[in-house]
């Protein structure tokens, strides 16, 4: 391999590995991109699910007390042993409907669990928008590095390198620390 053709071969050699390496990365990026895009859609279904049992128990408190209310304002009548118990009976129900941590199906527990699951939603979503631009990177480098050797610009060999780079520290920014930097 004499003359200009063996640098051009060992050119080749080296974009074509920085292709791999860039399409190594973009599927790290996808694969962790479609991860936190399915555990943010599952919080935000979780989320849901708790606030719909919250407004259920609300809905339900309402309409015992209202019917607690209505009653007080009966007057004394033969059945008030009877209208006192019930009213009790009421009361307890409704406590145990705004909180009843033995079973995490109170109010103030059901409320907690959906701010939990909105703030793993939230969190999943920083990962997810990460992630999506590391791929863009990732993928537009690829384009360039491809373009070089097909046009023998060495600007765009370290364009795509650099985008590479810029892909990796947002791969490390929606795996280390999603919210450190704020684009969406």
């Amino acid at each position: 391999m004499s003359g200009g053709h063996g640098g051009i071969e060992g050119s080749n050699k080296r974009v074509a590995l920085l292709i791999s390496v860039l399409a190594l990365f973009l599927a790290f990026s996808e694969t962790l991109g479609k991860a936190a895009q399915t555990d943010a859609i599952s919080a935000n279904v979780e989320a849901s699910n708790q606030w719909a049992f919250f407004q259920a128990r609300t809905i339900r408190s309402t309409v015992l007390k209202t019917a607690d209310e209505a009653i007080a304002l009966l007057p004394p009548g033969p059945n008030q042993e009877a209208i006192q118990a019930k009213r009790a009976e009421w009361a307890k129900t409704m406590a145990r409907w705004d909180s009843e941590p033995a079973t995490g199906e109170g109010r103030k527990e059901l409320s907690e669990k959906a701010k939990v699951a909105q703030e793993k939603r939230d969190l999943s979503l920083h990962r997810y928008h990460h992630y999506e631009l590391a791929s863009a990177a990732f993928q537009i480098g690829i384009v360039l590095a491809s373009a070089e050797v097909i046009t023998g610009i060495v600007a765009l060999v370290f364009a795509g390198g650099l985008l590479g780079i810029a892909g990796a520290v947002m791969l490390g920014f929606g795996f280390f620390a999603p919210h450190a930097l704020h684009l969406f």
